[in-house]
């Protein structure tokens, strides 16, 4: 074998192993890449998704670790609920904005809070009070609207004071906000891992 010969051998195993990597890349959905001709060569880029680097955790106690594993199930169990029901709500608000008046907005959103009871009941009922909880704080996260504010856009004020009096009954707060950068940093912390498919 001559030197062209091993230098043609080469290029098509680095346009082989750069098929399989291009591949690879797109059949787990979270990465991009192309090709591009530079001068006669093949040039490969790959663009990779976000990784998050955070300092290893130190528990405490049993009852610190506990809960940070029981946050990293909930999330993982609530966050694509979450996603979801933000997509329903932001087709509500676009439909919300075609109807003429409140008794046609009333009667559309007595269709759709069936349809939604329908596509949501059996999973919501198999969840812990944790997670409905936690399934509160992520709709706060992706909507920016507290779980008070979201129930008096849909069902009124009345019925957003009625909720809140059963929450502040089991100590709780529909009206209490998503703070990332404090109460909630451990639960941000696991979200973006967990979006990131690191954890």
């Amino acid at each position: 074998m001559d030197f062209a010969d091993k230098r043609q051998m080469k290029r098509l195993i680095y346009i082989a192993v750069a098929l399989l990597a291009a591949m690879t890349a797109l059949a787990n959905g979270r990465d991009s890449c192309l090709f591009r001709v530079v001068d006669g060569d093949t040039v490969y880029s790959v663009y990779l998704h976000e990784v998050w680097v955070y300092p290893p955790l130190r528990f405490k106690n049993k009852k610190q670790e506990r809960f940070y594993w029981r946050t990293v199930r909930d999330v993982k169990k609530c966050l694509p609920y979450a996603k979801m029901i933000t997509r329903d709500m932001a087709y509500a608000d676009n439909e919300f904005a075609g109807l003429p008046d409140d008794k046609s907005r009333r009667k559309w959103w007595r269709r759709f809070e069936h349809q939604l009871f329908k596509k949501y009941e059996k999973d919501f009922r198999g969840m812990y009070a944790s997670q409905g909880l936690m399934l509160m704080k992520l709709m706060d996260r992706e909507t920016d609207r507290s779980s008070y504010e979201l129930i008096k856009r849909y069902k009124g004020k009345a019925s957003a004071d009625f909720w809140q009096f059963v929450a502040r009954l089991f100590k709780n707060d529909l009206k209490e906000e998503y703070d990332a950068l404090d109460r909630d940093r451990i639960t941000e912390r696991v979200i973006r891992l967990v979006e990131a498919g690191q954890l």
